[in-house]
């Protein structure tokens, strides 16, 4: 690289991170590991996503809790309007705040496997914007929401997600994360676009270290990310070869991030899939911080 990297101080970086709860021992284990490792980078909050229909909501809650009781980590939770009433959310918000738990990262959410297009529930939220209002006039709760740099696959276009995007703002969403992407560019006009159409929040980038490339490129596909084709020849092979390919993945999101933050970008969302040893090693590229504090053995 031929970046000069100088670390900032504590206060010009912020970085957050994403989880999914875990689905048995094994990944309960890897989970609080990770966890464990990252802690010492003093993240700004972690989010931990919610599964489509509300398939992971106990599991999702619980993992919140736990992070906020036993860590101490402000922690927030995905939560989406997919086959849920009015009535089945507020519930969950209400506990939710009676634990402690003051940060929503508001969702419409992907339908079930085979369900095809979004259709809303009977006696639930039509969209995002009702979901979004809703917490905002129950109170108490800091609302984040999801941006999408390449636009929403089922947005008609990409100025109409970006008014969107202005909607869920306007509704009371106080940040918005992106999707993850390969180009700073990609991220650099959308954000000029955003704030041309009046979006005054935080547009945070969200990042995505390439731990596996066939499932990146699955995910990349769902959520209408491009893949640049200078990717596919350099991790091409490398899934046979773990240990090479963390290495380049390590070495692609850092110039990522250091690209953006070259460019004024301040706050960071990576998503981890639960892995510590990738995030660690970007954060430590950005200069992030450590404070002390217990680590996995």
């Amino acid at each position: 690289m031929s970046h000069c990297i100088i670390p900032p101080l504590k206060e010009d970086l912020r970085i957050s991170f994403e989880f999914f709860p875990p689905t048995g021992p094994k990944s309960e284990t890897r989970l609080w590991q990770t966890l464990a490792n990252l802690a010492p980078l003093n993240p700004d909050f972690v989010s931990v996503t919610y599964g489509a229909g509300g398939a992971t909501q106990d599991r999702t809650f619980d993992t919140v809790k736990r992070i906020h009781d036993d860590l101490g980590i402000p922690a927030a939770s995905h939560l989406t309007i997919v086959g849920a009433t009015k009535t089945e959310i507020n519930q969950l918000l209400l506990e939710y705040r009676a634990a402690g738990i003051k940060h929503i990262l508001a969702l419409r959410g992907d339908p079930p496997a085979g369900q095809g297009r979004f259709q809303p529930h009977p006696d639930g939220f039509e969209n995002s914007i009702e979901l979004i209002e809703h917490i905002r006039a129950m109170g108490g709760f800091e609302i984040s929401v999801a941006a999408y740099p390449e636009t929403h696959p089922r947005a008609e276009s990409a100025q109409a997600d970006i008014d969107f995007l202005k909607r869920k703002m306007d509704a009371g969403a106080t940040r918005a994360i992106t999707q993850f992407f390969f180009d700073s560019d990609t991220y650099l006009r959308f954000r000029d676009k955003a704030v041309a159409a009046g979006v005054s929040i935080p547009i945070i980038p969200g990042i995505l270290p390439v731990t596996n490339y066939q499932r990146v490129a699955g995910f990349a596909k769902a959520c209408g990310a491009s893949i640049p084709g200078w990717f596919h020849s350099i991790f091409d092979g490398l899934d046979k070869n773990p240990k090479l390919r963390e290495l380049v993945a390590v070495t692609v999101a850092s110039e990522l991030t250091l690209q953006l933050k070259n460019e004024g970008v301040t706050d960071f969302h990576i998503y981890t899939l639960n892995k510590w040893e990738s995030t660690e090693a970007i954060c430590n590229v950005l200069g992030v911080p450590q404070i002390s504090g217990r680590r996995a053995a």
